[in-house]
C-alpha cells in the first residue's frame, strides 16, 4: 500500500541545515499495523509529516520516493494532496486538544472533513457526523455533537480526533502518539478501537510512539529510529526479546516492566547501588475524611468522597486511577492550592486544611510542601531562564539574595544533574528532560519534607524517564523526602512506591503495600487497571554489547539531548 525509498528531510535553521530524516526505506502492507518507535528528535513525526506533505516552514523533502497505491506523494500537485489527505490517508495528531478548534463545536469539525471530501452535503452532514461519533464508541453522540473541546475529557477529545480521522473511510491511518497523557484504561480503549476499526475496514496503519510496550502489544512490525535513521526493524517479539542494535537494547532496557528495578533501567555503565531508604513509623501527612464538592449545572459534583490515608516520613506513596477519579484534586488540596469542602489534612500533626489556600501562601509551612507538575513546559514561565525559575522560591519564601542565592542555585542544579551552562537558557531552549530537572530543582530548593509528583514522567522518552526516576530515588535518600507520586503508569509505580492507593470516582477502592496490591489485587477495578497496562515481552539476556559501540550509553541522555 505504501512504499518509501531513501526518504530524506532537511530543515533550514538559523544555525544551518539540519537533516531530520536521512535516507530511510520501509513498506506498509494492506491490513498491517507498522510501529515506528524512538526518542524525541529521532525523526518519527517528521517522517509522517513528509508523507502527508505538511512539513513546517523550512522543511524540505531533499530526496527519496514515497508511493501510495501508485501515486507519487512527493511530486503530486497540492490539489491532489488535498484530496488524498483525509480521504485516502488520514492522521491522528499527538495532542488532541491542540488538533481541535477550541471555539467550534466538535460536530461541526467532523462536518468540515465530510464536506471537504464530498462525503456529505449540508442536508445530511449532521447525521453523518453523529454516525462518526457513534463509530468511535462515544455515548450519547447527539449531545456530544454540540460540545466544545474544553467540555470534554482528554480521552473523549482523543476519540473525537479519531472520528475526524476516520470519517471519510481512509485506507491508511497515521497515528502520531495517539495515547500520550491518557490513563491506561482510556489508552487501551482508544488503541483497541483503532485496531478494531482497522480490521473491520481493511485499513493499514502507522503507529508512532515512544511507548515500546504499546507498540509491542498492537503492532505487527516495528521500526526503531535514531537520529533520522532506521537502526533496526522486525516483529515485536524479536525486537524485545533479542534486540540486535545497541540503541534498541537501550530502549528495551529502559522500558519499565514487572521484575525490574529502577537501576536496571539505566545503561550498565551508569548503574550504581540503589540507596537504602528508611521509612519511619511516624506519620508526616494524615488525610482524614477528605471531601471536595463542586457546584454543577445539574447539582453538586463530588470530586473527592470521604477519603483517608497516611504518608509516613520517608515513604513514597503512589496514587493511581483513571482521569477524573480525583487524583489531581486530592493533590491540589494537599499542596494547599485548593480548599477542601470537609475533612482534615494533618501535616506534622497540625491541620493545614483549616487554613484557607490563599492564607497558606504566607504560612511558614508553605516551604515544607512542594509540587512537581505534570507538564514541565506549561509549569515553567516562558520568560524566565532556568536560573530565574529555580531562584523564585528561594527569593520569595527563603529571602535569599546575592552570592548566597547564586551559590544555592548552582548547588541545586548540580544536585539534579542540570549542567550549569544551561541555567541561562529559557524553557524553549531546553529539552523535555532538562525542563523536568528544572521543575524538580525548583520544588526541592527549600528542602521540603513532602513532595507531590503529578505525572512527572508522563511525556518523557523512556531513557529520559529512567534518568528522572533514578534522580527521584537519589533525592529521596539524600534529602529524606516523602513523596506522593500521582501516575497512571502502573509499571513506574511498582518501581518507585512503597505503598499504593487506587482511586475511582472520588473514592479509594483499595490501598496497601505496592507488591501486595500489584500481585494480589482485591478490588475488581484494580484488576481492570492492571489488565489494561501494556505488557512488553520479556527480554532474553543473550547479548552484551560493548559500550564503545553505543556512544549514548556513555553519557546522561538528558545532557546529550539537542536543545531545540
Amino acid at each position: 500500500m505504501l512504499t518509501v525509498k531513501d526518504l530524506s528531510v532537511m530543515f533550514q535553521t538559523r544555525r544551518g541545515p539540519v537533516d531530520a530524516v536521512r535516507g530511510i526505506s520501509f513498506e506498509v502492507s494492506k491490513g498491517e499495523i507498522l510501529g515506528i518507535v524512538g526518542e524525541s528528535g529521532s525523526g518519527k513525526s517528521v517522517t509522517s509529516y513528509a508523507l502527508m506533505r505538511i512539513l513546517e516552514a523550512g522543511g524540505v523533502i531533499k530526496a527519496g520516493e514515497a508511493e501510495y497505491s501508485g501515486i507519487d506523494l512527493r511530486r503530486a500537485a497540492e490539489r491532489d494532496m488535498r484530496d488524498i489527505r483525509g480521504r485516502e490517508i488520514s492522521m491522528i495528531f499527538q495532542n488532541p486538544r491542540a488538533a481541535l478548534n477550541p471555539i467550534r463545536k466538535v460536530g461541526h469539525q467532523i462536518e468540515d472533513v465530510l464536506r471537504q471530501h464530498a462525503r456529505a452535503t449540508r442536508y445530511d452532514a449532521r447525521a453523518k457526523a453523529i454516525a462518526a461519533l457513534e463509530a468511535v464508541k462515544i455515548k450519547d453522540a447527539e449531545a456530544r455533537y454540540d460540545a466544545y473541546p474544553f467540555e470534554l475529557s482528554g480521552g473523549m477529545c482523543q476519540r473525537i480526533v479519531c472520528a475526524i480521522a476516520l470519517a471519510c473511510d481512509p485506507r491508511l491511518l497515521i497515528a502520531d502518539e495517539p495515547t500520550t497523557g491518557l490513563d491506561i484504561t482510556t489508552q487501551k480503549a482508544v488503541m483497541d478501537l483503532v485496531r478494531d476499526l482497522i480490521r473491520e475496514r481493511g485499513m493499514s496503519s502507522i503507529l508512532i510512539t515512544h511507548d515500546l510496550g504499546l507498540a509491542a502489544q498492537y503492532c505487527d512490525r516495528i521500526l526503531v529510529m535514531k537520529d533520522g535513521l532506521i537502526v533496526e526493524q522486525g516483529d515485536p517479539v524479536q525486537i524485545f526479546s533479542d534486540p540486535q542494535h545497541p540503541y534498541s537494547r537501550k530502549l528495551v532496557d529502559a522500558t519499565p516492566r514487572a521484575g525490574t528495578g529502577v537501576r536496571s533501567l539505566l545503561p550498565a555503565s551508569e548503574r550504581k547501588p540503589e540507596p537504602q531508604i528508611a521509612v519511619s513509623d511516624t506519620p508526616l501527612v494524615e488525610v482524614r475524611n477528605l471531601v471536595k464538592t463542586y457546584a454543577g449545572k445539574s447539582g453538586p459534583v463530588h470530586a473527592v468522597k470521604d477519603i483517608s490515608f497516611t504518608v509516613f516520613k520517608g515513604q513514597c506513596v503512589g496514587l493511581v486511577g483513571e482521569s477524573g477519579c480525583g487524583k489531581s484534586t486530592t493533590s491540589e488540596i494537599l499542596v494547599r492550592l485548593m480548599d477542601a469542602t470537609a475533612g482534615q489534612v494533618l501535616f506534622d500533626g497540625a491541620d493545614i486544611a483549616a487554613i484557607p489556600a490563599r492564607g497558606f501562601a504566607r504560612d511558614p509551612r508553605r516551604a515544607q510542601i512542594q509540587m512537581v507538575f505534570q507538564d514541565a513546559t506549561d509549569s515553567l514561565n516562558p520568560r524566565h531562564s532556568a536560573r530565574q525559575t529555580i531562584a523564585e522560591p528561594l527569593r520569595r519564601l527563603g529571602g535569599m539574595r546575592g552570592a548566597k542565592l547564586d551559590a544555592r542555585i548552582e548547588e541545586l542544579a548540580t544536585l539534579v544533574g542540570l549542567p550549569l551552562a544551561l541555567l541561562s537558557r529559557f524553557p524553549h531552549q531546553l529539552s523535555g528532560g532538562q525542563k523536568a530537572r528544572v521543575g524538580i530543582a525548583r520544588a526541592v530548593a527549600l528542602e521540603p519534607k513532602f513532595l507531590i509528583l503529578d505525572e512527572p514522567t508522563a511525556a518523557l522518552d523512556v531513557s529520559i524517564q529512567a534518568v528522572v526516576l533514578n534522580l527521584l530515588v537519589d533525592l529521596r535518600a539524600k534529602l529524606g523526602l516523602s513523596y506522593l507520586f500521582v501516575s497512571h503508569d502502573l509499571h513506574v509505580v511498582r518501581l518507585l512506591c512503597d505503598h499504593v492507593i487506587v482511586m475511582k470516582d472520588g473514592q479509594i477502592v483499595e490501598q496497601g503495600a505496592t507488591h501486595d496490591v500489584m500481585t494480589h489485587p482485591q478490588n475488581l477495578y484494580t484488576k481492570t487497571l492492571l489488565a489494561a497496562a501494556p505488557k512488553p515481552p520479556e527480554r532474553r539476556q543473550i547479548r552484551d554489547f560493548p559500550h564503545s559501540e553505543d556512544t549514548d550509553a556513555q553519557h546522561d541522555p538528558i545532557h546529550d539531548e539537542r536543545a531545540s
